[in-house]
């Protein structure tokens, strides 16, 4: 997932995670005969930070951040390589192409084989709009700044994803079809694994 904070990337990471009828199109990835959404998995650096740090607003250590979503992107790579888990999505702003770069090749050297970018891309009014709403509110300067380095340096497939979606909505039914992005076709083959995975997002 790509997005400044309250762009609602978390909202349909949520929602993929939910949906019991999303097409495989969507995610780039191979046809799947699980029978619930718990082979699903979110890894989330909010999640992350509650769970060291006792309070997701708490940034903490990034070294200590990043190592532990390596150990989570290791556990679902495993777990897909198993047939145990569909795919995972990885819940970061990821603002920083840098960022995005070093979460993909961790991805891959976890065994990811197909990674699809989504960005949700909605217009930064949006963004400050819904943070104004939300309890935990990120500073305006800083959603500001991110979105300086965002747009200054936009994710493309160039940075190692083999599909990018792009998406200016927060909600399903599937919302991502019409604006899906690969360089090479419309949709690749079903046999292909997704992202953030053997599949990944």
């Amino acid at each position: 997932m790509i997005g400044l904070p309250g762009s609602g990337k978390s909202t349909l990471a949520d929602s993929l995670l939910a949906d019991e009828s999303l097409p495989s199109e969507l995610l780039c990835s191979r046809e799947w005969n699980f029978q619930d959404t718990h082979t699903r998995r979110l890894i989330s650096t909010d999640a992350i930070r509650a769970q060291l740090f006792g309070d997701e607003a708490i940034q903490g250590s990034w070294l200590k951040i990043w190592l532990e979503v390596r150990s989570q992107f290791q556990q679902a790579g495993s777990a897909i390589a198993a047939d145990e888990l569909e795919f995972a999505i990885y819940d970061a702003t990821n603002a920083v192409r840098k960022q995005r770069r070093a979460a993909i090749a961790l991805a891959r050297k976890a065994g990811f084989t197909h990674i699809t970018g989504i960005w949700v891309n909605p217009t930064i009014e949006i963004c400050l709009e819904r943070n104004r709403l939300r309890s935990r509110q990120v500073p305006e300067e800083v959603i500001h700044r991110m979105a300086r380095r965002l747009y200054g340096a936009p994710p493309s497939v160039e940075e190692g994803l083999d599909c990018l979606i792009e998406t200016e909505s927060q909600t399903t039914p599937h919302p991502l079809l019409p604006t899906f992005s690969d360089p090479e076709s419309n949709f690749p083959s079903h046999n292909e694994q997704s992202v953030n995975s053997p599949h990944a997002t």
